[in-house]
């Protein structure tokens, strides 16, 4: 084969396979990213639905102007039950900055060191994790600590009525994943830990202190620290992509992401995080040496994202009710658009 024609074949096994890729490209995706920017968040909600997403809440409270909040889709999609401004919605992970801001009281308080072990708190693990005398309570709230993370363990998600002690079980005796503060990985075990170690040093419910110290003070009085607490009718249903049932039902119990709240507690919650107001003296200090100030939340059926935007001073708050598929992907992408729809208008 001559030099021109060997270049022709690669030329057009190139053109073929750039072809062929075009069929597992996932065009919900680009469709969502490409369209043009709607001029207001309502819009933008609304075209998210149209992307596939069963429900959507949107809170957001922009320095200056009153909060709103947005809906589109549903509440109940089986009864028809239009998407609720004041539905509580399982949040999943952004329950961490509330453990976190609990840690960082009692710390200040002396009741907690950062610096302790967790064979220091929990000696009865030593053996069953390994590094117990290396693993500082700094490092677990930094997911820094090198412990498996539960949510990873192969048909974990098969069963998720287990216990507390139950899910430990799941990564007890394994190998660590790397020796502790060598490097960052996100593990849900840490503060399933965390949880435990609050609850022994208090001698009671972590979520309980989180209600004495937290929600009442600001009066959050729809955030829930677990799913039983509350009427399950007041709860946003969750769906996931070839799974016709409704997940709200499925309860999570570990404080790895067990609270329930409204969006506007949520938002409420993370400017009083942002802007200190949540901090007695001393304990923002504490708080910033060891974790941080937005969160996202992943659960079957739920997605969340919790974020304060410096540039516009806005809390900007998200709950999707669809899971699976590219759901997450999407969901990011319609959040980066509805804070862009804020910068627009705040700079017009």
């Amino acid at each position: 084969m001559t030099k021109k024609k060997t270049k022709r074949t690669l030329r057009m096994a190139f053109i073929i396979a750039s072809i062929s890729s075009l069929f597992f490209v996932p065009w919900v995706l680009v469709k969502a990213y490409i369209f043009p920017l709607p001029d207001t968040v309502q819009e933008q909600v609304n075209e998210a639905i149209g992307h596939g997403f069963d429900g959507m809440i949107v809170y957001v409270d922009q320095s200056g102007k009153p909060p709103e909040l947005y809906t589109a889709g549903w509440h109940n999609r089986e009864n028809e039950i239009p998407a609720d401004p004041k539905a509580l919605f399982k949040i999943g992970s952004v329950s961490k900055l509330y453990v976190a801001v609990a840690t960082a009281k009692l710390v200040k308080d002396n009741r907690l060191s950062l610096d302790k072990t967790l064979a220091d708190y929990l000696p009865e693990l030593e053996g069953r994790i390994a590094n117990t005398d290396k693993i500082t309570l700094r490092l677990m709230v930094q997911h820094r600590s090198g412990i498996p993370n539960f949510t990873d363990t192969p048909g974990y998600w098969e069963d998720i009525s287990r216990g507390n002690r139950e899910t430990l079980e799941l990564v007890l005796d394994k190998p660590a994943d790397f020796e502790p503060d060598k490097k960052y990985s996100y593990s849900n075990t840490n503060y399933l830990l965390i949880g435990e170690i609050l609850d022994k040093t208090l001698g009671y419910s972590h979520h309980q202190y989180i209600k004495k110290e937290i929600l009442i003070p600001l009066e959050l009085n729809n955030t829930y620290s677990l799913l039983s607490e509350v009427d399950l009718d007041d709860v946003m249903s969750g769906y996931y992509e070839g799974y016709d049932d409704d997940i709200k039902y499925n309860d999570f119990i570990n404080p790895a992401g067990s609270m329930v709240a409204t969006a506007e507690d949520a938002g409420i919650f993370l400017r009083a995080l942002n802007d200190g107001s949540v901090f007695n003296e001393g304990e923002q200090e504490i708080y910033s040496s060891i974790y941080v100030y937005e969160h996202t939340g992943l659960l079957p059926g739920y997605s969340s994202i919790a974020k304060y935007h410096k540039d516009i001073d806005a809390v900007v708050i998200q709950f999707v009710n669809t899971g699976g598929g590219y759901s997450w992907n999407l969901s990011e992408i319609v959040y980066n658009r509805i804070v862009k729809i804020l910068k627009r208008q705040k700079s017009s």
